[in-house]
């Protein structure tokens, strides 16, 4: 029996209003968290298009995204390619403007293109795993330790959620990456997603494809770990000491303001804590042969922090992008968008039954 056999419930799916009484064979788990909404991002106004943790809901989620990631790291190759290749060459690309004269002078406006095309495909595989997985794995998690528990160590459990859900979005991403830095670093080795595929299995064999696949958890986990809890809290504290009215006053508008704001914030953080593995999997893909460890000790302590200041410019703005888009996303499908979480009743009772007792 699969591991969430219990978890995904068959999905109901018609639209329905916000009264609209729970369907009778739904599992205690989605009638406790859509009746509390104690865990994730927004609050409902209208009716919803599909059941909170029903398989439609989960995918539906992939499929955000999938729109999220893959058009944004799609919109930011130049910037990206630019990045990558000051980390792999710093005495040729000595900054931000300079990377860009020199790519225009060699290339064209026609070379800041290169790697579109496994961006789009590597990213949009990656986002339909770290989106939906994401979900899923909230709501399992949450289920594990409890209502309760799930509040109190609520950054924990976003951060274990999106750990578990960029593991398996970096199986899906390494082979489109490793075929987008080649493009993007090694003058010579192809043109095309079409050119460098073929070659790199004719040289490196399927290794090369997934030789990254350790440097890239190191680099992918760290920042969707703070990807999505910075996110979370961020938003708590945005509706808590910012807005100056309640979240459920917000109009749908206001509420992705906000999902814009805190995605730039988390961004930020993102870009800082997974830029040194950024830089060894940049220079691991450009070299044949080597290892993260060869990799980290050639480029120096100096050398892994190269290109960070046009990676937090990115990164900011791809993050919040995406979350933007994602929230957009559901918002236009009428999904299920539960506010930010608030302390359980029976965890309230108990609270106070202690203030007594103290």
């Amino acid at each position: 029996m699969s591991l969430f056999s219990n978890l995904l419930p068959k999905a109901w799916c018609q639209p329905t209003e916000s009264t609209s009484p729970t369907p009778q064979n739904q599992t205690g788990l989605v009638k406790s968290l859509v009746a509390g909404r104690q865990i994730a991002a927004a609050a409902v106004a209208e009716g919803d298009s599909c059941e909170f943790a029903s398989l439609q809901y989960f995918g539906l989620c992939g499929l955000g995204g999938i729109l999220s990631c893959g058009i944004t790291h799609t919109a930011v190759v130049p910037l990206d390619l630019v990045k990558c290749r000051i980390q792999v060459d710093p005495a040729k690309y000595k900054s931000v403007f300079n990377g860009f004269k020199v790519t225009l002078a060699e290339d064209g406006a026609k070379g800041l293109a290169k790697g579109w095309a496994p961006t789009f495909f590597g990213y949009s595989a990656q986002g339909l795993c770290k989106f939906g997985l994401y979900e899923v794995f909230k709501v399992f998690y949450t289920d594990l330790i409890g209502e309760e528990n799930a509040f109190l160590y609520r950054t924990w459990l976003y951060l274990g959620a999106s750990a578990s859900a960029e593991f398996f979005a970096d199986i899906a991403l390494s082979p489109m990456e490793a075929a987008k830095v080649k493009i993007q670093t090694t003058p010579g080795f192809a043109n095309t997603l079409r050119e460098a595929w073929p070659r790199i299995y004719r040289e490196e064999g399927a290794n090369g494809f997934y030789k990254s696949l350790v440097p890239l958890w190191m680099r992918q986990i760290p920042y969707t770990m703070m990807k999505f809890a910075c996110f979370e809290r961020t938003v708590e504290l945005i509706y808590k000491y910012v807005v100056p009215k309640p979240r459920a006053d917000c109009t749908k508008g206001e509420q992705l303001v906000v999902t814009f704001a805190a995605g730039y914030i988390a961004g930020v953080f993102c870009a800082i804590v997974s830029h040194p593995a950024d830089t060894v999997v940049s220079k691991l893909n450009q070299e044949k042969g080597s290892t993260a460890l060869d990799a980290a000790k050639k480029l120096g302590w100096s050398g892994l922090w190269k290109g960070l200041p046009p990676r937090i410019v990115m990164i900011g703005t791809l993050t919040a992008l995406q979350w933007f888009i994602y929230d957009a996303f559901k918002v236009a499908l009428r999904m299920p968008r539960p506010p930010p979480p608030e302390m359980p009743e029976s965890l309230k009772k108990k609270l106070e039954a202690a203030g007594k007792q103290a």
